[in-house]
């Protein structure tokens, strides 16, 4: 008989408040974006209820900016579903990079908190686990603030269109990008580490110039994927 599963993430529920209050500035670029969804929504002819709820079972911005693109009487289902899958197939990578702490949690609440994975609270996850600290509550608590600040921007746009309709004017397309780009170099530095980031960077910018719109975020992942597959890292470098 095999040996019972045993489930033992240890949770810290303060925690998950505090998480919260840490993304928390980075939500409020979000709610821009979310404006700016909600403005272009309502003028691809959504009611302001069918934006907002698309923001609330969604919440995934750069697959509801695709989906607008589609947004017509008689919807292209198929069309809509690939080019949302190859958008957000980028979690699956994210998902089975959480994978070690996942696994500690009983089924309904790990598929549960994955509903509010971003990038931004999956990079202080996978940085603070580099750094040998579990922290699953960000990926709750942070994911939580997010989802609530595109829900507020969605409603903003909708509600109150025109107040950010080109976010990238102000230059805020690239808070997101620098606030990656600040955890990647905040987590462990290493040959295997920087390897693994160049071969992503080069094969995403390769599919972004010859491949299909969006690929390019597959590609990057997958190629970075594959070298931390096979280079194995090994406990000398301090796990």
């Amino acid at each position: 008989m095999s040996d019972p599963i045993v489930y033992a993430y240890p949770w810290d529920r303060a925690r998950v408040g505090k998480e919260f209050l840490r993304l928390l500035p980075i939500s409020l670029f979000v709610v821009a974006f979310g404006a700016a969804f909600g403005l272009a929504a309502v003028q691809k002819g959504m009611l302001p209820m069918e934006a907002a709820a698309m923001s609330v079972f969604v919440f995934a911005g750069a697959s509801q900016f695709a989906a607008l693109e589609l947004w017509q009487p008689h919807v292209a289902i198929l069309p809509l579903v690939a080019i949302t899958f190859a958008i957000n197939s980028r979690h699956i990578l994210m998902g089975a990079s959480l994978y070690p702490m996942l696994k500690e949690l009983k089924p309904a609440s790990r598929y549960g908190i994955l509903l509010v994975l971003t990038d931004a609270n999956w990079a202080v996850a996978a940085q603070d686990y580099q750094n040998g600290r579990r922290n699953l509550e960000v990926i709750l608590g942070g994911g939580a603030v997010l989802w609530l600040a595109w829900l507020i921007g969605t409603l903003v746009g909708v509600y109150a269109g025109g107040l950010v309709q080109h976010p990238e004017n102000y230059g805020l397309d690239m808070v997101l990008g620098c606030f990656l780009l600040s955890m990647a170099l905040g987590g462990r530095k290493n040959p295997r580490v920087l390897v693994a980031w160049v071969v992503a960077a080069t094969a995403s910018m390769m599919a972004y110039w010859w491949l299909p719109p969006h690929t390019h975020v597959v590609v990057g992942a997958l190629a970075g994927g594959v070298v931390g597959y096979f280079w194995l890292e090994r406990k000398t470098d301090g796990r």
